[in-house]
């Protein structure tokens, strides 16, 4: 019997945990400002594996924005090899990485990134419309995704009569929505409140015990303290990569 208040994952998604989906070797980025180059990597090599639960962490300008979005596929690196799931990306054209980026990659932003005018399920449903899935399967997906991050009584509500927390689940839900290889979150709870941050972290916790690989991107040390390995940058290096107890 179906538990209504899971996701239900599609076959072709499921991977043994432990499996490789990112590795980068070596990976550089610089950035021309003025007569002025900017490093903000300067050689990084990290492998995240399924399952795993990842803070990316680092004081600013230490690099770690710039690999959240190379790691998305948002940007490409100077130097360096990225290989997604045994798949060299360097080689990929514009639909491909827009490809993976959309069935691949589940994103959650610091500013929630919702569409205003759209009710919570729509702004879920969006990824499915770009990943071309007929319209009674969208609608199921996405309301699947909305009771597994307990917003099941708030599908039609639209994002401003959502409370901030609130607004995060349904981002959650929509990088959900697609049975991503990897979720990479960026500063998740930095415009919630305490007590709705440690909520959200708790959600993100409860889907990495379900199989879920989450990246966290933060600054705070109580909220890289929730993942079971920690990354601290420095001046676009890899001071640190430590499990956690």
């Amino acid at each position: 019997m179906r538990n209504d208040n899971q996701i239900v994952v599609d076959e072709r998604f499921i991977r043994p945990k432990g499996s490789l989906v990112i590795q980068i070797e070596r990976i550089t980025k610089e950035y021309e400002m003025g007569y002025t180059t900017i490093r903000a990597l300067r050689g990084v090599d990290l492998s995240i594996h399924c399952n795993e639960y990842l803070a990316v962490m680092g004081p600013s300008g230490s690099g770690k924005s710039t690999l959240m979005n190379i790691l998305g596929c948002l940007d490409t690196p100077t130097t360096g090899r990225y290989e997604f799931n045994g798949r060299e990306v360097a080689g990929m054209g514009d639909d491909e990485l827009a490809e993976i980026r959309n069935r691949e990659i589940g994103f959650v932003f610091q500013t929630f990134n919702l569409l205003p005018r759209a009710t919570s399920l729509e702004n879920v449903e969006l990824p499915l419309i770009y990943a071309n899935l007929k319209a009674d399967e969208r609608r199921l997906r996405a309301e699947q995704a909305m009771k597994a991050v307990g917003l099941g009584d708030r599908m039609y509500h639209k994002p401003n009569e959502l409370s901030g927390g609130q607004r995060q689940r349904v981002a959650i839900a929509r990088a959900l929505v697609n049975n991503p290889s990897i979720i990479l979150a960026d500063e998740p709870t930095g415009n919630l409140d305490s007590r709705t941050g440690e909520e959200i972290m708790t959600l993100l916790g409860d889907l990495y015990a379900s199989g879920h690989t989450i990246v966290v991107v933060t600054h705070e040390e109580k909220i890289a303290h929730n993942a079971r390995r920690v990354v601290r940058l420095r001046d676009g290096l890899i001071e640190s990569d430590e499990e956690c107890e």
